[in-house]
Order: structure tokens, then sequence, then C-alpha cells
């Protein structure tokens, strides 16, 4: 049985280099795309959570584990944040936290059958946040949905801090 390997840090090279350099906007475009989500109608937690798990379902490394050491840096329980995963069947979730999960699942996976966010979804979120707040987490999902391919395709290094994510 072989042993795994570790791959040092300082040997992690991302795809592409830093955008900024080519797109000195990419700065501006990401502070604000932040700053929507952070307007305080819903708990920072809640909006990690749905970044972790949109993480998980399109395979994003870098962004899995972003979100998680921003949940642990928050102080987030180890047994959240292992079972962001398994959230339908884990006892750690508040029925505000289980629907925006859900409604992140129903934006980022396919619904052979019909509607993605389909009215039951809709009214559940609805009967846990107002207007304001679930423009807040739309725009969240929207905010993880812009960095995604980044991810997927420039591979930033997972575990540097934004800026010294990139090197080639």
């Amino acid at each position: 049985m072989s042993t795994p390997t570790t791959i040092e840090q300082d040997d992690l090279r991302s795809r592409l280099p830093d955008p900024a350099q080519f797109f000195t906007e990419v700065g501006t475009i990401a502070g604000a795309m932040s700053k929507a989500p952070g307007n305080g109608s819903i708990p920072q937690a809640t909006i990690t959570l749905v970044h972790l798990r949109a993480g998980q379902i399109t395979g994003s490394t870098y962004h899995t584990v972003r979100q998680t050491g921003i949940l642990r840096d928050a102080g987030e329980p180890e047994e959240r944040i292992t079972a962001v995963a398994s959230w339908r069947d884990a006892p750690y979730f508040s029925d505000a936290e289980r629907v925006a999960l859900e409604l992140a699942e129903a934006v980022l996976l396919p619904n052979p059958s019909g509607e993605r966010v389909g009215d039951d979804l809709y009214a559940r979120a609805s009967a846990h946040y107002d207007d304001k707040a679930l423009w807040t987490l739309t725009l969240a999902i929207a905010q993880i949905c812009f960095f995604i391919p980044v991810a997927l395709i420039a591979k930033p290094i997972p575990g540097m801090p934004i800026g010294k994510n990139y090197r080639k």
C-alpha cells in the first residue's frame, strides 16, 4: 500500500496568473459582490454555509477549503462544517439555514422534472426570510456562482490568502 503524497504549499501552482494583472476592475467587482450579501439581513454563517455547499456541489477544492476556513475562523463547530454535504440528515442546522442550502442546491443542480426553484421552495424560503433577506441570499448564491468558474478554470491555490493565491 502506498503512502499518500503530501504536497507542500510552496509547490502548488495555479493554472493562470492573478486576473488583476489583466483586469484592474476585478478587485472592485469582487468587493462589490461581497458587500451586498454582507448587509446583515441574514447571518454571515448562513452565507458561508451556502458558499461551502456551492463549492462542494461544483467540486471546487478552492472554495471548499476557503469557506471551511472562514467558518472555522468564525468559531463554527466542526460538526456543522463537516455536515454541510449531508445537511438534509444532519441535526446541526436551523430551518432557515436548511432552506438556504436547499435554494443553493436548486440553483446549482439540474432538475430533470421541472423548475429548479418551484413555488413550494420559494414559499418555504419566504417563510424564513423577508424580501431584503431573500435578495441577500439570492445575491450570495450569485456571488459564489461568479467565482466558481474562476476557481475551476484558473485553479487558485487553496488555503492561500486572496492576492497570494496565484502563482505560475
